[in-house]
């Protein structure tokens, strides 16, 4: 069939039309109504013409067929009338129940199918009963620095978290330029997102309109954040400098400090929360809570999916691990080993604590995995092989199906993300918002043997799910629609 060179520009150019259209739509929802739209969890939020029919393309990898800006657009504007409160609306999957309805024969205009789904935000504009959450950046490395970016992209209408401080060491007398060069350019994830403002006099960083005090010290109790008209705060200690309960507790010491999140395991009786598997665990009374690992995040909500269906016996996972900033990057001493080896010329074979660690947020699972690490010369971007003895046989087609169908309709869909494309490599999942994304084709299934691939961008997918702790412990999160 000969495809006329004219209709498909004409096509083109009306999509673009109808994306240039959703624009002030998708800001005003943001600005006003603190509305995050996206498209399978990825945000519309500050996107151009080509990024938000990108988002639509890629919808083809869940549903097999490109969501139609012909669909979305209309959504928009009912939910422009709606008089919303604040929520986190996926466009992809609303439009996906509405035709769902549809089909079955209910008799439904789109503006009455989203009053319906969204019923317990409608008309609630102005009314968010959320209140402000102060928060400290204790450390700005590479978790610190993507915890500042996400932070800013959903400060909205302001009642949620408000990035207030980092605090870190002082390197130079240039440190605050070269801090806030290090915010804005980011080999691996880009440029950032929109304006930063560099006040010296003030030691202040003006990032899209979020106003971020530096503050300079060597000692976690040391610092009056009050003194800085910052109180009640979360600290997020990225440093990893302190793992314990009583190293962590130094921070709650300084007075405006009310509790502390560490971004990497925690050690004792510490909690080690992971997304969407044990965060209702944490309490009122917890003043000091940890999010776990990059892998431990990955791994434990397929693990456990996996396990509420078929059981596991025992199992071992293996992860090719991207290098991270505590190997060298040539050869030279180091206290660990085999860490003082090249990174960037050598797969560097190491130990991995996530496999025990999935037993502190999954303890059905303790004393059943095994796993070590492969670091590897990439920057970011890690896979998980998981090889599982299951307790009942399970196909590879049945399991596809089953984890596929998890990504999209369960609770876990912000956490478990799946692909079956034959040219995926780890360079398409950076920016990827999932804790862990499967990859069916590599699934490889015997009886009640089953080993399955995750790829995980270990650097922002991992920041994600801190920054979902950091909301439920703020009590900021806001309700995602449609439910699940």
């Amino acid at each position: 069939m000969t495809v006329n060179p004219a209709l498909a520009y004409n096509t083109w150019a009306r999509r673009e039309a109808m994306a240039e259209a959703m624009i002030p739509l998708i800001g005003r929802l943001y600005r006003e109504n603190n509305v995050i739209t996206s498209v399978y969890g990825r945000s519309l939020i500050n996107q151009s013409v080509i990024d938000i029919l990108k988002a639509h393309r890629w919808a083809r990898q869940i549903d097999d067929v490109e969501l139609p800006v012909e669909e979305t657009l209309p959504m928009l504007e009912a939910l422009s009338r709606l008089r919303l409160g604040p929520a986190s609306v996926d466009l992809a999957r609303l439009s996906l129940r509405y035709k769902a309805q549809l089909a079955d024969g209910e008799e439904l205009t789109l503006e009455e199918f989203l009053r319906e789904e969204l019923a317990e935000t409608v008309d609630r504009q102005g009314s968010d009963e959320r209140t402000s959450t102060d928060v400290v950046l204790y450390g700005f490395g590479r978790i610190g620095r993507l915890l500042a970016r996400i932070m800013i992209e959903h400060e909205g209408g302001g009642n949620g978290l408000r990035l207030r401080a980092i605090v870190v060491r002082k390197g130079s007398e240039q440190d605050l330029i070269k801090r806030a060069s290090l915010l804005r350019r980011d080999s691996v994830h880009g440029p950032f997102n929109g304006t930063i403002t560099v006040d010296p006099e003030n030691n202040t960083l003006l990032a899209n309109g979020t106003l971020i005090q530096m503050i300079y010290a060597d000692n976690p109790a040391a610092v009056n954040y009050t003194a800085y008209g910052i109180d009640n705060a979360l600290v997020v200690d990225n440093t990893g400098r302190w793992r314990d309960a009583d190293g962590l507790a130094q921070h709650l010491q300084s007075p405006g400090v009310a509790r502390v999140l560490l971004t990497a395991p925690g050690k004792g009786d510490l909690k080690n929360i992971v997304h969407g598997i044990n965060h209702q665990q944490i309490a009122d009374t917890d003043h000091i809570v940890s999010a776990a690992s990059c892998t431990t995040n990955a791994i434990t909500p397929v693990l456990k999916v996996l396990n509420d269906k078929y059981g596991i016996e025992h199992g071992h996972v293996e992860t090719v691990h991207s290098f991270t900033n505590d190997q060298n990057l040539t050869d030279n001493f180091h206290k660990g080993d085999r860490r003082g080896r090249s990174a960037a010329l050598n797969m560097v074979l190491t130990e991995t604590g996530a496999a025990k660690a999935v037993a502190k947020a999954l303890p059905e699972l303790a004393g059943k995995l095994t796993g070590n690490s492969i670091r590897v010369p990439t920057p970011d971007v890690s896979m998980a092989i998981l090889n599982l003895r299951l307790e009942t046989e399970a196909a590879k087609d049945e399991v596809n199906a089953y984890l596929r169908d998890i990504s999209l309709h369960s609770e876990l869909h912000r956490q478990i993300d799946y692909i079956d494309s034959p040219e995926v490599v780890s360079t398409d999942f950076v920016g990827s918002r999932r804790a862990g994304i499967v990859d069916g084709l590599a699934t490889i299934s015997s009886g009640k043997n089953l080993v399955l691939y995750l790829w995980y961008d270990n650097e922002f997918g991992y920041s994600c799910q801190v920054v979902r702790v950091m909301e439920e412990m703020a009590g900021v999160h806001p309700p995602a629609f449609p439910s699940t």
